[in-house]
């Protein structure tokens, strides 16, 4: 590796550091994965990764997932 593809990556690698330490006002994080899916980091111990066809599905279903929880609200346990 020359000098110049060194500093490339290191240069990469500060700025993806950056992106991740920006963090939103939630703690959530995205980050393009290798493979090139969704990746969303600060839900869990370990990140939610789907495909963007994946995401346009589950968004697709957020009245439904929202009124899934309000009607089972006594059996769901929340994490906070």
């Amino acid at each position: 590796m020359s000098d110049e593809d060194v500093a490339a990556e290191l240069e990469k690698l500060r700025a993806e550091n950056a992106a991740l330490k920006k963090t939103s006002s939630k703690g959530l994080s995205m980050k393009v994965s290798q493979k090139g899916a969704l990746s969303v980091y600060g839900l869990g111990r370990f990140p939610v990764t789907l495909y963007k066809e994946q995401w346009r599905k589950l968004l697709d279903m957020k009245e439904d997932i929202l009124a899934f929880i309000e009607a089972n609200d006594s059996e769901l346990k929340g994490k906070d």
